[in-house]
């Protein structure tokens, strides 16, 4: 018998706040990170037997060191949900943690799951490959010309993007001192209130004068990254770091960070028993592929594919999260697709907030969720450019 497929809700979103590479969470583990966000996101949802859950899937871009081993099946059991309790870590780049959401939904979808929770996880503080100490690319990427672009570091590929389609300097500067604007307006409005789980971080410093060890606590609970002291005259005095007569500058570049999010996903049929209150349906995800050197056009190919799903087109989206991987990538994307740069990134995007790679997607999913519901809008967005060249987008309805 042909089963029907049913619609997956997200009932719980939550993330820790987002800390700039060696900043806050500096001495936090992602482990750790991510056990924090499966706690909090199971808190929102206190009648949810933890042993209902059906799998843990979490997103990681660099799934190695400490957070390798499987950081999903540590971080769950690390988070106290039963052993009974599987966790899976799945890795496509900057779109894991979107990726993670969608699986989590695919399963519920398919009536394989009646509850389950997607995450992701990121340290850039800690983790080894994308800091150069290892990085093993196969010699047969340059036997064939074609394929050069997969050994292309990120900012180059932004050189790529910003050349084809004509994305000056300037507007770069001006898009990324806008992603800072509206990230502190947001944090003293207090917008990212309801989708921040604060975190109390633990550290042992040496006191140098009595010899002894102390233990140092405190709580965070705001974004590191978004700077208020941001202009356009400071932006502008910055030199190009990827190509000598380039245009992309750390400014105008996402922020490299540390954090996790987690998303907790069920079917109507515990929707019912346990009276949870959705904040958004689970719409449709798609992804694409692009050539590796202008891997930041990826959006455009994802996009129209995931609108097409659900039947929509781009004028009903109220509300589009663009992982500002660069601004270039960015500004291309949203000129090519006619995007209303009023309904993109409205809270900043990573330019200002960060981007810990595979945890963004399922920080951003978060965001968007609350965003939907706190301002009474419909339909939302989570989308990013993937390094070797892909896009991705997911698609969420309040309802």
């Amino acid at each position: 018998m042909t089963k029907q497929i049913q619609d997956a809700y997200i009932v719980a979103a939550t993330r820790l706040p987002v800390a700039r590479r060696r900043g806050m969470f500096r001495n936090v583990r992602p482990d750790d990170m991510l056990a924090h966000a499966i706690r909090s996101v199971m808190a929102q949802a206190p009648g949810l037997d933890p042993a209902l859950i059906g799998d843990v899937v979490v997103g990681c871009a660099m799934p190695e060191a400490e957070q390798g081993m499987n950081v999903a099946r540590i971080g769950l059991l690390l988070a106290g949900l039963p052993d009974t309790v599987p966790g899976v870590t799945v890795n496509r780049f900057c779109a894991s943690g979107l990726q993670a959401v969608a699986d989590a939904a695919a399963r519920i979808r398919l009536g394989e799951a009646d509850a389950m929770i997607a995450a992701g996880t990121e340290s850039m503080t800690v983790m080894p490959q994308i800091m150069g100490n290892r990085v093993a690319i196969n010699p047969a990427i340059f036997e064939r010309e074609a394929n050069i672009g997969i050994a292309y570091g990120m900012g180059l590929t932004a050189e790529k993007v910003a050349q084809r389609w004509q994305v000056g300097r300037e507007d770069q500067d001006v898009f990324a001192a806008e992603s800072h604007r509206r990230a502190v307006a947001a944090i003293a409005a207090g917008k990212f209130r309801d989708e921040i789980a604060p975190y109390a971080i633990r550290e042992h410093l040496p006191d140098l004068e009595s010899g002894e060890v102390k233990l140092k606590q405190r709580t965070v609970d705001t974004d590191e990254g978004p700077r208020p002291d941001s202009s356009l005259e400071a932006l502008a005095r910055l030199r190009p770091v990827f190509a000598a007569q380039g245009s992309v500058t750390a400014g105008n570049s996402s922020q490299m960070s540390d954090g996790a999010a987690a998303v907790l996903l069920v079917g109507e049929k515990m929707l019912r028993q346990f009276d949870l209150k959705p904040l958004a349906r689970f719409a449709g995800y798609a992804v694409a592929g692009v050539p590796p050197e202008i891997m930041g056009i990826g959006p455009v190919e994802a996009i129209p594919r995931v609108l097409k799903q659900a039947g929509i087109g781009k004028q009903d989206l109220d509300w589009i999260e663009l992982n500002e991987a660069f601004a270039a990538q960015s500004l291309a994307v949203i000129r090519t697709l006619g995007l209303d740069p009023a309904r993109v990134n409205p809270l900043g995007g990573a330019i200002a907030l960060g981007h810990p790679l595979g945890a963004t997607g399922a920080i951003r999913t978060a965001t968007v969720v609350h965003a939907l519901r706190r301002e009474n809008l419909k339909w939302g967005l989570v989308t990013m450019c993937i390094g070797t060249g892909m896009g991705a987008a997911g698609l969420f309805e309040r309802v």
